[in-house]
C-alpha cells in the first residue's frame, strides 16, 4: 500500500511492518497505540522504526491511517468521562420526590 508520511512517499506491507517491528521493545504508551503482533507500541515508535525519521517530523494521525488501511489495530485517546452535575442535598431531595430540579 502505497501512503505519505511526513511528506515522503512509502510502499508498506503488512508483512514488511511485521518484519521491521520484530524485536524492538515497545516503549511505555501514553497515547495512542498500535497492536502488532501481541504487542502494543506507541504510534511514534512505529512511525520512527518503519519510516526511520524522527517522531517531530511526522504526525499520529498520519501513522494512525497508515496502520489502520494496514489492518492493524489501533487505539485513540482514552475519552474522558462527561462532566457530571453536582447536586446540593436540597437538589437531591428534590429530584428524588419528583420535583423538577431548578438549577
Amino acid at each position: 500500500m502505497r501512503c505519505v508520511i511526513a511528506r515522503f512517499p512509502f510502499d508498506l506491507t503488512k508483512s514488511d511492518v511485521l518484519e521491521s517491528m520484530k524485536g524492538i521493545k515497545p516503549e511505555q504508551v501514553a497515547g495512542e497505540s498500535v497492536t502488532i503482533g501481541r504487542r502494543t507500541y506507541p504510534v511514534k515508535q512505529v512511525g520512527q522504526v518503519i519510516t526511520r525519521q524522527d517522531p517531530r517530523d511526522f504526525s499520529v494521525g498520519e501513522v494512525l491511517r497508515a496502520m489502520t488501511q494496514l489492518g492493524f489495530t489501533c487505539r485513540g485517546l482514552p475519552q474522558a468521562a462527561a462532566p457530571t452535575r453536582v447536586l446540593s442535598p436540597l437538589q437531591k431531595a428534590s429530584a428524588m420526590l419528583g420535583v423538577p430540579v431548578t438549577v
